[in-house]
């Protein structure tokens, strides 16, 4: 089935051999970075490819880049890791191998404008998706939650920058709605018509998550970059007539980026078919899997029956009392519960750890035990005294404890960050 010749343009070799290079680090980019951009890639494809791949890149790390340490963290909430950067360095000499054949196989080939089109669509449609997915989360703000009382509690000074931003990013509904609906934009690119304008908003959303990402240290550095760089090359097409419109000031048009046509008329109307079947599966699934997320999320106003934070008055381990101590940096200073399966312990030092947790409300135990640590862990038992007091017994870190709380009757309106509000006037700046 062959497709009828659309452009006579000769391109030069220099243009050829770039896009072939920039062809096939897009596509293994796209392939191995899916990022819930298709949704049915995650379960076809990248199970298939995971394995080997935890196989082979910790092999180059080690045998090739001769990393002083071992690659044994692979891909997770980072998209930062060692693993990521050796695979992106891979992916890189893997695409200037394919290019050498390629150009020795192709060497008589007038131009790429087909494989133009169809690479553009493919930038197209994984930009335009996977934003779309984060708008979603973000206009009904799933992805940054609002600041409970362990984050309204900390200093300033105790926060990461990327916890600063997740605080800033979380404390307000309406910016949330603002930059959700900034990145569902993103789908004027599912369209040819559209694509200029779409590329120009998501550039704009686009630098905005890198620079957000770059300046807080939040570890999706990687994945930003190729946004902005991948958005970047759609436009690169209306360069020329992008700057005589904005900056010159003169009339102009747009290129049109021709889709191929097919010699029988079939094949081009169940090529029609299949680009909506993929948009529509792709949104109607992103909607569902976001809602049916939401929909499992605790209510706030059902919170965790121990919900609070609680001030440790006496903290005994072993019956030690220098165990109580302020100056002791590993004695419990407060225990914050906002989860019925998740505590964080604040210690003296002021560092935080944070335990899993199996409450039960009948017989009044918490068991509790750490995520990667598996000696931090405990058993308490846990009697309410009076109204704000309550007596913990039982061991920590196989060591008998008692401890004594005292819980602050205070919940997050109670801090002035959330208490505010909006005001349209004011006489004077309200910096606290």
């Amino acid at each position: 089935m062959e497709l009828e010749e659309q452009n006579k343009t000769t391109w030069s070799i220099y243009k050829k051999i770039s896009f072939r290079f920039i062809f096939t680090l897009v596509f293994l980019f796209i392939a191995l970075n899916n990022n819930g951009a298709f949704p049915f890639w995650d379960s076809l494809v990248s199970p298939l490819l995971e394995g080997p791949l935890h196989t082979l890149i910790p092999w180059i790390g080690k045998h090739i880049l001769h990393l002083p340490y071992n690659i044994t963290i692979f891909t997770n909430g980072s998209g930062d890791t060692t693993y990521d950067y050796v695979l992106i360095f891979s992916i890189t000499l893997v695409s200037f191998f394919l290019t050498l054949i390629w150009t020795l196989l192709d060497r008589n080939r007038t131009n790429y404008q087909i494989h133009y089109y169809w690479l553009t669509t493919a930038i197209r449609f994984y930009l335009a998706l996977m934003l779309f997915h984060y708008g979603m989360i973000k206009v009904i703000k799933l992805q940054f939650p609002s600041p409970e009382i362990f984050r309204l509690s900390e200093t300033i000074g105790d926060l990461s920058p990327m916890g600063l931003a997740w605080t800033y990013l979380g404390y307000s509904d309406g910016y949330n709605f603002f930059i959700g609906m900034a990145e569902i934009a993103s789908l004027l690119l599912l369209f040819r018509r559209t694509m200029a304008l779409g590329a120009i908003i998501t550039l704009a959303t686009a630098s905005n998550i890198m620079a957000v990402n770059y300046f807080y240290d939040i570890p999706v550095k990687i994945l930003s970059t190729a946004l902005v760089i991948m958005t970047l090359f759609l436009l690169m097409n209306d360069i020329v007539s992008l700057f005589k419109f904005f900056i010159l000031g003169q009339s102009t048009s747009l290129s049109e980026i021709k889709s191929p046509s097919f010699k029988r008329k079939w094949v081009n109307k169940i090529k029609i078919v299949f680009k909506f079947l993929i948009i529509g599966y792709s949104l109607i699934y992103g909607i569902f899997n976001i809602w049916s997320y939401k929909n499992e999320q605790k209510d706030p106003k059902n919170r965790a029956v121990l919900y609070g934070l609680y001030d440790i008055e006496t903290y005994k381990i072993k019956n030690d009392s220098l165990s109580n101590s302020f100056e002791n940096i590993s004695r419990w200073h407060q225990i914050i519960i906002e989860d019925d399966d998740f505590i964080r312990v604040r210690y003296s030092g002021d560092s935080v750890t944070g335990f899993l947790t199996t409450l039960d409300t009948i017989v009044k135990t918490l068991e509790f035990k750490n995520r990667t640590d598996t000696t931090l862990r405990g058993f308490l038992k846990y009697t309410l005294t009076n109204q704000d007091k309550y007596l913990f017994s039982g061991t920590i870190n196989g060591d008998s404890a008692f401890l004594v709380a005292n819980k602050r009757k205070i919940k997050p309106s109670d801090y002035r960050l959330i208490k505010r509000g909006f005001h349209w006037i004011n006489e004077r700046p309200f910096n606290k």
